[in-house]
């Protein structure tokens, strides 16, 4: 059985697309065999990256590891059972289809909440959510207080990966491992800072999910999309010497790779 990755939250713009991007790109380049799969229908944003990957290689003339696209497959309403929704039968009809042949799938679900990702949810053995470092994107897990300190209740997305959890416990599988990225950190130490970090250390323990350092924001990811390059592509395409801030990138990558823990996956670029 292939091992799922589901790359997902319920808000934009927290660096989803470019997590699952570097992700896959790091274990088709170790030798993994890995296809993909965006449920983002509208934006399109990882499908968009593995295209211009895909262009960009044929034009440069480069054999830059890829990961395997997947679509969704189109179903007739007559292959339904009684009850059966459509958009559960086009995503087990990929997911089926992608098993035999790969170590890995990697899911990136879109930014709100749609049937898709809800049931995507529930596939994954490794759950990664990019988070931004700030209380508006800590809603999306938890409330808290006025000063942030006290947490009140958990979010519509927290209830969603438990109802997520329950199914694979009732359907006799094995737990799903939740990782929380942090992503876009500043450098400096600030109240803000601290205060997040207290507060997702301590909701960590109490929903169950593990905490893993993401990328601080950098020029870089949005001068790679257009190429459909990753931050381990530079020396291939003639890079000879990188900067401070791309080899502090490339080491955020491997930190995070790493902190995944994936089976059979030794972190070696």
């Amino acid at each position: 059985m292939a091992h799922i990755i589901v790359v997902g939250n319920e808000k934009g713009g927290a660096g989803k697309s470019t997590v699952s991007m570097h992700v896959a790109t790091a274990l088709a380049r170790m030798g993994k065999t890995i296809s993909v799969l965006d449920l983002d229908l509208r934006q399109r944003t990882f499908a968009r990256y593995i295209e211009n990957r895909r262009a960009y290689n044929a034009e440069a003339d480069l054999t830059l590891a890829c990961p395997d696209m997947c679509e969704l497959p189109q179903v007739e309403e007559s292959a339904l059972r009684p009850g059966e929704n459509m958009y559960d039968h086009r995503l087990s009809a990929a997911v089926a289809s992608m098993e035999p042949d790969n170590e890995f799938i990697l899911i990136d679900c879109p930014g709100s909440h749609t049937r898709l990702s809800q049931v995507a949810h529930s596939l994954a053995d490794t759950l990664i959510t990019p988070l931004n470092d700030s209380f508006i994107d800590f809603d999306l897990l938890a409330h808290t207080d006025s000063t942030g300190d006290k947490i009140t209740g958990p979010s519509v997305y927290s209830e969603m990966v438990w109802n997520a959890r329950q199914l694979r416990a009732q359907a006799g599988l094995a737990p799903i491992d939740w990782i929380v990225v942090r992503n876009r950190m500043g450098a400096q130490r600030m109240v803000n800072k601290d205060k997040m970090e207290r507060a997702i250390a301590n909701l960590s323990k109490r929903i169950g999910f593990r905490i893993a350092p993401g990328f601080n924001e950098r020029v870089i990811f949005r001068e790679l999309f257009p190429r459909g390059l990753t931050l381990l592509d530079l020396k291939d395409i003639g890079v000879k010497q990188l900067n401070i801030s791309n080899v502090a990138a490339r080491q955020e990558l491997r930190d995070l790779v790493k902190a995944l823990k994936l089976p059979n996956v030794s972190v070696d670029f």
